[in-house]
Order: structure tokens, then C-alpha cells, then sequence
């Protein structure tokens, strides 16, 4: 009795003290043999052997007007009475099926009731034949097995029924709930839909139509992005399928709520050409007018509707050849429409299945009296009896095999479920039109050409298809900037070859060729490198762009330090140099500068090696927020941009910044240090100041924009790129164009009037330290005045010679067989001259000294002059022989003594004004011209 029990159901609720009893009425076999016992009526089990035999089916629906879904049952009775009537008519048939219809008012007491008194009081029913209200339809189907009854129903769709287990004896000829999720899942893959969420509303059918949808998802690997459930209010839900970007939506719900469904997604506006709906097909006709409880009109719902696809079952084949009736369901449709207008009953979308299912009965009793006419024969010699268990057996047996072909299409069962036809219908323009239909016997969706008219150039995209998009430089801006990097780097191999070819002019040369070399080198190791730095994940692979970001950082530190360590490396010598007080010997060539422009570099490689071996650059991408697609399609842009960084790219970055700037302040201060030298040739400190002021403030803006702009390539990289080109070629020309300036317009003026410029610094800077002198010793002012203007009277005449003494190189050049005039005993005379330069550079105390040689020796060396010539005139006399060779005897020591030590010529040991100059090697090997040549600069 426990199992009795178990199966009451909702019945406690109806009969909450007769649960047990009812259970023992219906399904206790004792109860269900008496019954029959008393219901035979004089029928025996020889129904089977006789020819003209009315069989009495029963037939259970609600047929009381007020009674829920009584609208079905009356636009049935007419097709059963049609079925029969045909059956009747095509005389393949030896009995008569009477029907008994029996009211179950779609009330579970009342349809128990009814069920029960067909059961006890009624003739002995052969199989049962309804069931349109599902919880009615449930109960009763369960208790079958214990009456021996098989039910055949053509209007219960829920998928309740569908468990075979608890329903063995349960057959209908229409499609259940579920059989529309085959047909789903196939028309999903045929649009390649991957990707769907579900909206149902809470409610046991809808439930468990989703449930076995899901399970039919899976197994054809179709993701389910979102489930909701609602009972109400489905706003919050439809939100929620909009924000997991859902597309593609199954509807389960009824016709009132659907109203309300689509007034959400009007309002969130989802619909149209980027969201399809599928909902259930089994809407009464204008539901949206009859159910819209909503706030939106019915223009906004209708918007909302348009394009969803409804899915149902077929109630009509849509084949038009003759079925089992010998009609075709259009004809059969056109006699069905004549009944209902005789009798004035309204249509029912289950008439069809109802009267296949009259044929399944037929076909079936004709079946099962075949089997058991053959066991009778076969049982000849005996009394042949069969009992309602064997018939109940042999009619479930003779049921699974149905097949045939009827109005509503080919009638099948597996497992007691109809595989029907499901049909695809969809909203155009405030209609329904059949756009398709699914065959469930072969598994085939045949979709109708052109029927089906998405609102987009294409049916909608089961998900926001994420497009990644790489932000790249545009090839127009980088063929600009790349052409304006030649230019810059045809006008550094310009600059090349003016340097290589005039390296043994005394301008160029004394301006370092080497070391000018090496600035062009690293300006175009700066421009080489915007040609790496405008080349993306677009022209190479993700391994050659790592190997990329390590090249261009390479090749642009190594070129800023190339350029600048060069330039610096040449004013440090000017500084060394000019800088001795002393005026001793001071020899820097440029093997040394060579070394510490080295140096420089050595110390990038080691921080660029350690950079590489500790935290090396990778390939990493950035992902930017979606943004629409500027072409309208249904997707989405992801930009994506690649960036060379790594784990510490900030502490690495800072050393780079801070050795580049300690070398930019060096240059600095060695430019301030060295601005007084005059000699245009040697002093590049303006230029280097120029240099590193734009370099500085150029870097700066540029860092600070680049990294700004760090989301824009094309802006980074423009403005990269012109930082590049406009320090890389400012320093260039200002290095190079004043020098190409002075060779073509005046190649001498290398060193014309430094002695000048540099006498006048000189003047200033002793001017500077006799003031501080004055300050100190109030007594000694009148000395030191007297002093300072002799000095400078000597300073001046002493640049009087100067000139005087170019004038003649000059002249010797041209004229080099007037040398031997220059003898040996006039060397005196110039010992003295170079004894007043050495004691105007001295201290104070040696002042006086030279202040007592000058009043002792004027009148003999300049008054001793051949009294011939001074009636000549003095062009001509300044240009006699004997002039010439005074002026050089006179001044040709103080060059070697003075001069070329400064600038490594006269060794410092040399410099004794009584030496010979055949006691010296280098006055020994002298050539003839006695240009001025600075050596090693």
C-alpha cells in the first residue's frame, strides 16, 4: 500500500482523509476486476471474433462551457464524429467504434468521479481516448496499469506525461512541450548560434520544458550565457540577459506575461537587428492586444515583437497527399470547416490530432483482433479466453508500432511520444507567417527560401563579437616621417663626407675630425631608430617585436651617447688646455678623447646588459574599452595596443634618465667653462649650449607628451619621431653648418685675431685681479698702475709683432729662398724681446725687474739703425731684406718659446732664451713654412 500512497500526488489537497482509500479504489486489482464484474453487461472476451462489433471507447474532456479550456473539446467532437464516419465509410473495417464522452470539467475530483463511474458503470471500455486538461489527464494516466487501459490523448502536452515509468500506459497523438526543443536546438545550429539565455516564467510546465531544453543545449555544445526565472515582473531579468550581452533568447512563458516580456525589452531596447526572440508558438491569436497589462502601447509592443520567431507544433501536415482517410489534409480541413458551421462551434487547434487518433484506435483494435483471431485458430481444440491484462499488453505493443501517414503528418510514437511536425513561424509586420518547419522522424529542418526577414543585412550574431583591432601607426604618417628621416640622414652623410674630405684643413682639423665622425654616427644611429620605433605587431611577429624593443633602445642610447659624448669629449680638451695658467705643455689627442667617449659607452653597455639579463623588454598588450563598429555591423572593436615594458621598467628608465642627464650637465658646465676661448675653430661651447638646451627641453616636452598620448600610436609616434629629428639634426647643423659657413666664405678665418681675443680676455681677467690686488694694499696703487700700462704697452706691441710675424710666414711661403737671411746673430735681439713677454706674465715681483731692463736696453735695440735707411720711405723700408730678417729674428723665438708648447709643439724644456735653435730637434727638422698649426686638436 506504500506505493499507493506515494502516488496520491495533489490528491491530499482534494480528499485529505481518503488519499489511501482513493488509492485502493483505483488501482487495487481486487477493486478493478470487481468493477468489471459488474459493468460487463452481458459483453464477454469474444468481442474480438465477430464481425460488426461496436467497440465503446471512452472519452474524457471537459465539455461544461464554463470549464477551463471547454473551448477545446467542442471544436473536437466534430473531427471524432468526422473520423469516424470516415472509418466507417472505407469498409477496411469489421466493427463500429461508439464513443461515450464523459465530462471531466478539467477538475480533478470531477474528473476522478467521471473517470470512475465510466469504469464501474459504463460498458467495458477498450481503451480511453482524451485527456485535455493536464492535471486531470495526469492522475488519471497514472492509475491505467491497474485497469489494464491504455489512454490516447491529442491535446495533453505537458512533458509530465512523457515519464514512462510512472506513465506506461499514456500515448497522444500531438507533439508534448518538449518536442519543440529538438526543433530549436536544430534551428540554432543552422543559423550557427552557439550562444543563448533562457527567460522563464516560474511555472511547473515552463520548468520543465527549460529543463529538458537545457539537457538538449549540451549535448549539442551549445552554451547557455544566462538563465532567468521570473513570476511577475520580468524587467530585472531581461536587464540581466542584456548585461551577460545575451542575443539570442528562449522564451517560455504565457501569452498574458509575454506582454510584458517585450514591453522590458522595448524599454531596454532590446530588439532588432542585434537580438532574435524565441518564444512558444501556442499564442491564441492577437495575444498582444487580449493580454497587453503593460504601460506600453501597442505600437511599442508591436516594435518589440517584430521578427521573434514562435515555435509549435503543426496541427495540419502541410503535405498535401493522401493519408490513411484517402484525403488530403486539405480536404479533410475543408470538411472539418463544414461541421463546425452546421453545429456552430468554434475551430480547435487540436482537431487534427484527434482525428488521427481516432485512426491510431482503429488501426490498433484492428491490429490487436488480427493477434488474437490468429492465437484463437491456433487454439482450436481448446476453449480460447484471453484476459484485459493480455489485451491491455498486446494493444501497448500494437500502439508503438502506429505508423501512417494522416492529416496532421506521419503518426509515429516513440516511447509513447508523437514525433510530429514542429513549425517556425515569425512576427512580419504585425502577422504570423510560416517561414519553416522541422520533421522530427528524420531530424531535417526545411526552412523556406527567403521567408524569414531579419531587421540586419544579416541575422543576428549570438554574442557581441569581439573584434580585436590593433591600434597601428598609418602607413601614410610613417612615409613621411620616414622620408623626412632620410632627408635627416642624407644630410648627415652630407656633413660625413665634408668632414672625411676636408680633415686635413687647418679648420676642420682643428676641430677633431675624428670626433665629428663620431657625432654623425650617433645622429644617424638617433635616426635609424624611428624607423624601429614606427614598426608594430602589423609588419613583424610577436617574437620579432620583443627582439625590436630591445634593438631601438639599444641603438638610441648608444647614438645619444655617441653624439654627445663626442662633443663633450672635445670641449673637455679645449677646457684642459686653456685652462692651464700655468701655459705649460698639455698634449690631448684624440686616442684619448677616443677613450673616454668609450668609457661613455661602456657604461651604457653595462646598464643596457643588465637591463636585458635581470628584466629584459617584453611584448605586452593593452586592451582599451569595446567601441562601436564606424561601419555599422553587428560587432564590437576591441582596440588593442603592444608596448614594449617589463616588471621594473620605471627604475630602469630612471637610470637611463639620470646618467643621461648627469652627461648633459657636464657638457654644460664645460660649455660655461670654455666660453671665453675665442678660437672659432676650437670653441663649440655656444653651440653645445644651444645643443643641450633644445635637446633638453625637447626631451622633456617629448616624454611628457609621448607619455600622454600613450593610447594614440600615431600621436606617440609623431611626436617620438620629431623629437628624434629635430635634436638629432639641430645638432648636426649646429656643429657642422658654421664650419661649411667660414670654408666657403673665408677658409683663414679659423685663426685670425685669436691672439687678439685672447690677449683682450687676458687683459680683462688681470684687469679683474689687480682691482682685487688695490683692495688689499691701498699703498702699492700708484706701483701697480704703472706697472699694469707698461704691461699693457708690451702686450701691445707684442701683438704688433704678431702680425707682423704672419705677414712674413706668408711671404716666405711664396718666397722660400729668402730664409738663409735669417742668421744665427740676430738671436740677441730676440732673447731679449722673448725676456720682456716672459717677465709682463709674471708676478709682481718680477716686474720691477723688467721695468729696469726696458729703461736699460730700449735705445740699444730699436736705435741702432743703419743711418742709410732713414731717408727711405717707410713702405720701402719695411720691406727691405735687412727689415725682414730683423722682424723674424726678432719674433720667430718667441713663437717656438711662447706659442707651440700650448699646443704640443716646443717641448716646456726649450724655453731658455739663451738656447740655440739648432740645439733643439724640433728646430732642427723645422720645414720652411712657418704656418701657425694647432696639432691634436
Amino acid at each position: 500500500m506504500a506505493p499507493a500512497r506515494r502516488d496520491c500526488n495533489g490528491w491530499e489537497m482534494l480528499f485529505p482523509t481518503g488519499c489511501l482509500l482513493l488509492s485502493v479504489l483505483l488501482f487495487h486489482p481486487t477493486v478493478a476486476k470487481v468493477c468489471n464484474d459488474r459493468t460487463k453487461h452481458g459483453q464477454d472476451n469474444s468481442w474480438f471474433s465477430r464481425d460488426g462489433e461496436n467497440l465503446p471507447i471512452m472519452v474524457l474532456m471537459p465539455m461544461n462551457e464554463s470549464a477551463l479550456m471547454s473551448s477545446i473539446s467542442q471544436g473536437i467532437e466534430p473531427a471524432v464524429q468526422l473520423a469516424i464516419q470516415h472509418i466507417r465509410e472505407s469498409r477496411k473495417y469489421s466493427f463500429s467504434l461508439i464513443t461515450k464522452i464523459y465530462d471531466t470539467e478539467c477538475d480533478n475530483a470531477k474528473g476522478l468521479r467521471a473517470f470512475f463511474d465510466a469504469i464501474c458503470y459504463g460498458p467495458k471500455h477498450l481503451m480511453i481516448f482524451g485527456g485535455v486538461c493536464p492535471a486531470v489527464t495526469s492522475i488519471i494516466a497514472e492509475s491505467l496499469e491497474g485497469w489494464n487501459l491504455v489512454q490516447l490523448s491529442f491535446a495533453a502536452t505537458t512533458p509530465v506525461l512523457a515519464d514512462k515509468k510512472k506513465y506506461p500506459n499514456f500515448f497522444r497523438t500531438v507533439p508534448s512541450d518538449n518536442a519543440v526543443n529538438p526543433a530549436v536546438v536544430k534551428f540554432l545550429t543552422y543559423y550557427n548560434w552557439s550562444r543563448v539565455g533562457t527567460l522563464t516564467q516560474d511555472v511547473q510546465r515552463f520548468s520543465e520544458v527549460r529543463n529538458d531544453l537545457t539537457s538538449e543545449l549540451e549535448k549539442a555544445d551549445i552554451q547557455i550565457a544566462d538563465t532567468e526565472s521570473f513570476s511577475n515582473d520580468p524587467c530585472i531579468n531581461v536587464k540581466k540577459l542584456k548585461d551577460n550581452d545575451v542575443r539570442i533568447i528562449i522564451g517560455q512563458f504565457d501569452e498574458n506575461l509575454a506582454s510584458k516580456v517585450f514591453c522590458c525589452a522595448y524599454n531596454l531596447n532590446m530588439f532588432g537587428s542585434k537580438y532574435q526572440w524565441i518564444i512558444p508558438g501556442w499564442y491564441q491569436g492577437n495575444w498582444w492586444e487580449q493580454a497587453n497589462s503593460t504601460n506600453c502601447t501597442t505600437k511599442k509592443l508591436l516594435t518589440a515583437m517584430e521578427g521573434y520567431i514562435s515555435v509549435d507544433f503543426e496541427p495540419l501536415s502541410a503535405r498535401q497527399i493522401k493519408g490513411i482517410s484517402g484525403r488530403t489534409p486539405k480536404e479533410y480541413e475543408r470538411e472539418y470547416s463544414q461541421e463546425l458551421r452546421q453545429k456552430g462551434v468554434e475551430s480547435s487547434k487540436f482537431h487534427g490530432f484527434a482525428y488521427d487518433g481516432i485512426w491510431v484506435i482503429a488501426k490498433t483494435l484492428t491490429r490487436v483482433m488480427e493477434l488474437l483471431r490468429i492465437k484463437q485458430r491456433q487454439n482450436t481444440y481448446h476453449n480460447f479466453t484471453v484476459d484485459d491484462r493480455e489485451v491491455g499488453k498486446m494493444v501497448l505493443d500494437v500502439m508503438n508500432e502506429t505508423n501512417f501517414f494522416g492529416v496532421t503528418g506521419q503518426v509515429m510514437f516513440r516511447n509513447g511520444e508523437r514525433m510530429g511536425t514542429i513549425k517556425f513561424n515569425q512576427f512580419q509586420e504585425g502577422q504570423e507567417v510560416k517561414v519553416g518547419e522541422y520533421n522530427a522522424i528524420a531530424d531535417v529542418l526545411d526552412l523556406i527560401n527567403n521567408s524569414i526577414r531579419f531587421q540586419g543585412v544579416e541575422p543576428p550574431k549570438d554574442r557581441t563579437f569581439v573584434r580585436l583591432q590593433r591600434r597601428h601607426i598609418n602607413v601614410p604618417l610613417y612615409s613621411i616621417l620616414s622620408t623626412i628621416t632620410i632627408l635627416g640622414m642624407l644630410m648627415a652623410g652630407a656633413f660625413l663626407f665634408f668632414n672625411i674630405k676636408n680633415r686635413n684643413h687647418r679648420l676642420i682639423k682643428m676641430s677633431s675630425p675624428y670626433m665629428n665622425n663620431l657625432i654623425i654616427l650617433g645622429g644617424l644611429l638617433s635616426y635609424a631608430s624611428i624607423f624601429l620605433f614606427g614598426l608594430d605587431g602589423g609588419f613583424v611577429s610577436d617574437k620579432e617585436f620583443e627582439t625590436l624593443c630591445t634593438v631601438r633602445t639599444w641603438i638610441l642610447i648608444v647614438g645619444y651617447t655617441t653624439a654627445f659624448g663626442a662633443m663633450f669629449a672635445k670641449t673637455w680638451r679645449v677646457h684642459a688646455i686653456f685652462k692651464n695658467v700655468k701655459m705649460k705643455k698639455k698634449i690631448i689627442k684624440d686616442q684619448k678623447l677616443l677613450i673616454i667617449v668609450g668609457g661613455m659607452l661602456l657604461i651604457d653597455l653595462c646598464i643596457l646588459i643588465c637591463w636585458q639579463i635581470v628584466d629584459p623588454l617584453k611584448r605586452t598588450v593593452e586592451e582599451y574599452s569595446l567601441e562601436a563598429d564606424p561601419q555599422g555591423r553587428d560587432i564590437a572593436i576591441r582596440p588593442f595596443l603592444e608596448h614594449c615594458e617589463n616588471t621594473h621598467m620605471t627604475i630602469w628608465l630612471g637610470i637611463v634618465y639620470a646618467y643621461k642627464g648627469l652627461l648633459m650637465l657636464f657638457g654644460c658646465f664645460l660649455a660655461w667653462e670654455t666660453r671665453n676661448v675665442s678660437i672659432p675653430a676650437l670653441n663649440d661651447s655656444k653651440y653645445i649650449g644651444m645643443s643641450v638646451y633644445n635637446v633638453g627641453i625637447m626631451c622633456i616636452i617629448g616624454a611628457a607628451v609621448s607619455f600622454l598620448t600613450r593610447d594614440q600610436p600615431n600621436v606617440q609616434f609623431c611626436i617620438v619621431a620629431l623629437v628624434i629629428i629635430f635634436c638629432s639634426t639641430i645638432t648636426l647643423c649646429l656643429v657642422f653648418v658654421p664650419k661649411f659657413i667660414t670654408m666657403r666664405t673665408n677658409p683663414d678665418a679659423a685663426t685670425q685675431n685669436r691672439r687678439l681675443k685672447f690677449t683682450q680676455n687676458q687683459k680683462k681677467e688681470d684687469s679683474k685681479t689687480s682691482t682685487s690686488v688695490t683692495s688689499v694694499n691701498q699703498a702699492n696703487t700708484s706701483r701697480l698702475d704703472g706697472l699694469q700700462t707698461d704691461n699693457h704697452r708690451l702686450r701691445m706691441r707684442i701683438t704688433e709683432l704678431d702680425k707682423e710675424l704672419e705677414e712674413v710666414t706668408m711671404q716666405l711661403q711664396d718666397t722660400p729662398e729668402k730664409t738663409p737671411y735669417i742668421k744665427q746673430n740676430h738671436y740677441p735681439d730676440a732673447n731679449n724681446i722673448l725676456s720682456i713677454r716672459n717677465f709682463t706674465e709674471g708676478k709682481d715681483g718680477e716686474k720691477s725687474i723688467l721695468k729696469n731692463h726696458l729703461e736699460q736696453k730700449p735705445q740699444a735695440q730699436w736705435g741702432s739703425m743703419d743711418p742709410s735707411r732713414i731717408n727711405r720711405g717707410p713702405l720701402e723700408d719695411i720691406n727691405s731684406p735687412e727689415h725682414i730678417q730683423r722682424r723674424l729674428s726678432l719674433q720667430l723665438p718667441i713663437l717656438h718659446h711662447a706659442y707651440l708648447p700650448s699646443i704640443g709643439g716646443v717641448d716646456a724644456s726649450c724655453t731658455s732664451p739663451n738656447g740655440s735653435p739648432g740645439s733643439s730637434p724640433r728646430h732642427r727638422h723645422m720645414p720652411p713654412s712657418y704656418r701657425v698649426m694647432v696639432s691634436g686638436l
